[in-house]
């Protein structure tokens, strides 16, 4: 079973992303902010990561970055979110090393689990 590394800064919905994850197959861990995600990134044994990129205690660009700048990390994939839809700020999302990006407030079970999926298969 594949462990997905949840790191959202809202209780409400990182676990209604833990429920839809676990209702996929998948084992959830949750961080709440930066610092616990590095944390738990270092420490833990995770498949994928799903990112929300504002998060308090640091933004979540700088944790895509040290992720991706630590080499037994780096080879991880990353699934970022946010409530932006600027092509632009997207862009630059995937320029820092995210494998996939879904818009915030267009989350749903079944497009969680197709963007998870689909970035695994990459590394598999």
């Amino acid at each position: 079973m594949k462990k997905l590394l949840v790191i959202e800064d809202d209780e409400a919905l990182r676990g209604l992303y833990g429920e839809y994850l676990r209702a996929g197959g998948y084992t959830v861990v949750e961080a709440s902010d930066a610092p616990v995600a590095l944390q738990k990134a270092l420490t833990e044994e995770w498949d994928a990561m799903l990112l929300d990129i504002d998060l308090p205690g640091g933004d979540g660009i700088e944790v895509l970055k040290m992720i991706k700048a630590n080499e037994r990390l780096r080879d991880k994939p990353i699934v970022t979110y946010a409530d932006v839809d600027s092509e632009l700020a997207i862009n630059d999302i995937y320029e820092q090393g995210a494998d996939g990006f879904l818009i915030k407030s267009e989350i749903t079970a079944d497009k969680l689990i197709n963007e998870i999926e689909t970035v695994l298969q990459k590394y598999s």
